[in-house]
């Protein structure tokens, strides 16, 4: 029996690096142009906003590489003592951990005597992967990579903090607020909307909630640098 295969763009082994790169440039973004926003409103000048903002990318995209690292290895620790978990039981009990499989192929709607046939094929080819897949839910396409995590996140950080920074060297003193916040609005709305296109999800969607709580951010630092100015002035 033949059959004509037809291409299929899934889009789950992206799930990786396009979390920790969304994570990274939204943060990036937000994070600085929060800061730069906050100590512009404060009145002071244009030198103490960029190296505030300077600041704010250098220890964000530090604090970003070593917050998903050691978050990712934690998960990767995990997912490896899973593994030498499931490969001592398979050689201790492999009979009890035949069975086991098996029922998880009932539960999900097999025949048990169906569900003992696949069950016993699968141990023959890959029984520890079967068991890794079926039982414990690990793939390749979603294995914990602490080193692609914590880069792609420092770089993507950087990148989108260097934004404001730019906006901020290049407006008049007394627009800076509005030109970094305004400029970040639509930039989050880019990066939400890539985002949402890279991850197969609505546009709209992806650009609108990034915006929100990216003008929340901004608003509040506005608010704190604006009231401590007064305060201090």
């Amino acid at each position: 029996m033949s059959y004509s295969a037809h291409p299929e763009a899934h889009l789950v082994h992206r799930i990786g690096w396009l979390r920790a790169a969304v994570l990274g440039a939204n943060d990036g973004l937000v994070s600085t142009a929060s800061l730069v926003v906050g100590v512009a409103a404060a009145g002071s000048g244009r030198p103490e906003v960029l190296i505030a903002g300077l600041a704010g990318l250098v220890a964000g995209a530090m604090s970003m590489a070593a917050g998903e690292y050691v978050s990712v290895s934690s998960q990767s620790d995990t997912e490896n003592a899973d593994i030498a978990r499931e490969k001592a039981e398979l050689e201790a009990a492999p009979e009890a951990e035949l069975e086991e499989l098996t029922q998880i192929y009932v539960l999900r709607g097999l025949d048990p005597e169906l569900a003992r046939q696949v069950a016993t094929q699968l141990t023959r080819h890959d029984a520890l992967g079967a068991h890794l897949r079926d039982e414990l839910g690990i793939v390749d396409t979603a294995a914990a990579r602490p080193v692609q995590a914590a880069m792609v996140s420092a770089v993507t950080f950087a990148a989108g903090a260097v934004v404001p920074l730019i906006v901020a060297a290049l407006s008049g003193q007394a627009h800076i607020a509005l030109a970094v916040a305004l400029t970040t609005l639509v930039a989050l709305a880019v990066l939400g909307g890539l985002g949402a296109i890279v991850g197969g999800a609505g546009v709209l969607r992806g650009a609108a909630r990034v915006m929100f709580w990216g003008a929340l951010a901004m608003g509040a630092t506005a608010g704190v640098g604006a009231f401590f100015g007064v305060s201090l002035g």
